[in-house]
């Protein structure tokens, strides 16, 4: 006889009729991998997370929080999710668990909000029970707050320390990037209560927002620890053309508007200067633009071939996009899954080592690669 708490749990595994379907095979410069659709039928999948349980969840951008089970999609959504808005660019963005999820069952989802002064960013903190959120309580929010759909960013990642980076995007004005007394337009480091983290750049000073780490930034979408160094390394979008991939830096100028490698989306310069003193240059950009989205260095043991590249997805050109990196500096770029017409959103190592996509669409997928034996 199963137990109160199993029957509770089979009571809300209403598991969609979704299989993993076959696997198509793939051939690139160093590896040759199997594609498998583990799950389909998610409206504009945005993040993905690993639960020690071997559940997955992920974030739909329309405001549903999913679990995966056994490789099928659990039809009720994860319950309790803070208020949120879904308009243009926002809604249920970024995916993080506490780095001791397993003791504490805690993690962090970013999301847009909106009130009569308008929408923003925030960042909210909750316990995982079951299929449902508890102890919600809101620890960021980025102000001042506008009447605009765009540029919300969103990513999120912890470093080494345990402190929380968020990005917050321009929010579509651009001059609000290079204003330090504003949280759009950077990367915010706070700690797990949401209070600045120390050694900020903005602590004890005036001129400075206290949880701003970085400025300058148009709108980060892809996020990750390198496994060296421990470094946050960034992409982010340019307009047309300049995309680009930062390593983050406390109290770094990424340079936006000021310096970019794009140009407007009317075809008009936005700056004639690609660099200025002060200003950080991009580790490697793209132009034209990729769209890139979702970001992760390689680090399982399935493709030894692919060990240490950084894998970013990309949404306007649909593909994915594998770089070497050697003494900090891209040394080859290829593409892969050029033929396949989705856009990537999300790039995930997944626990077995193998490599996990999300694609962007209303009927989004999740993927996973392992390698052809």
């Amino acid at each position: 006889m199963p137990t109160c708490k199993q029957t509770l749990f089979i009571s809300y595994l209403l598991l969609t009729p979704v299989l993993a379907s076959a696997s198509e095979t793939f051939t690139t410069d160093e590896a040759d991998f199997r594609l498998t659709t583990v799950a389909r039928g998610l409206e504009h999948p945005w993040s993905l997370a690993f639960l020690p349980d071997g559940d997955i969840l992920v974030t739909e951008r329309e405001g549903r929080l999913r679990r995966i089970h056994q490789n099928q999609l659990v039809k009720a959504p994860v319950a309790g999710l803070p208020d949120l808005v879904v308009s243009g660019q926002g809604g249920l963005l970024d995916l993080q668990l506490h780095p001791d999820f397993e003791s504490n069952h805690t993690l962090f989802l970013s999301y847009a909000h909106r009130t009569a002064q308008g929408m923003t960013t925030r960042v909210a903190k909750a316990t995982l029970e079951g299929n449902r959120l508890v102890d919600v309580s809101v620890i960021f929010e980025a102000l001042p707050r506008s009447g605009t759909s765009r540029h919300f960013a969103g990513r999120m990642a912890f470093d080494n320390s345990g402190y929380l980076y968020i990005a917050v995007g321009d929010r579509g004005d651009m001059d609000r990037a290079q204003d330090t007394q504003d949280d759009a337009g950077g990367v915010h480091r706070i700690t797990v209560t949401g209070s600045p983290a120390p050694g900020n750049p903005g602590m004890g000073r005036s001129d400075i927002n206290d949880t701003l780490l970085t400025w300058g930034n148009r709108n980060i979408q892809g996020m990750t620890v390198h496994p060296d160094s421990g470094a946050i390394w960034t992409h982010e979008h340019g307009p047309r053309g300049g995309d680009e991939i930062n390593i983050i830096r406390p109290g770094t100028n990424y340079g936006w508007p000021e310096i970019t490698y794009g140009i407007g989306y009317t075809g008009l310069p936005i700056s004639s200067l690609t660099e200025k003193p002060g200003m950080a240059q991009p580790l490697h950009y793209w132009d034209p633009s990729i769209a890139p989205s979702g970001m992760a260095f390689y680090t399982g043991d399935q493709f030894p071939e692919w060990q240490g590249d950084l894998f970013v997805g990309a949404l306007k050109m649909r593909k994915l996009v594998r770089l070497e990196i050697r003494d900090g500096k891209v040394q080859e770029e290829e593409d892969i899954l050029t033929g396949l017409g989705e856009r990537i959103r999300d790039v995930r190592n997944g626990p077995d080592g193998s490599l996990w996509l999300l694609t962007d669409s209303s009927d989004g997928k999740v993927l996973r690669l392992d390698p052809v034996q």
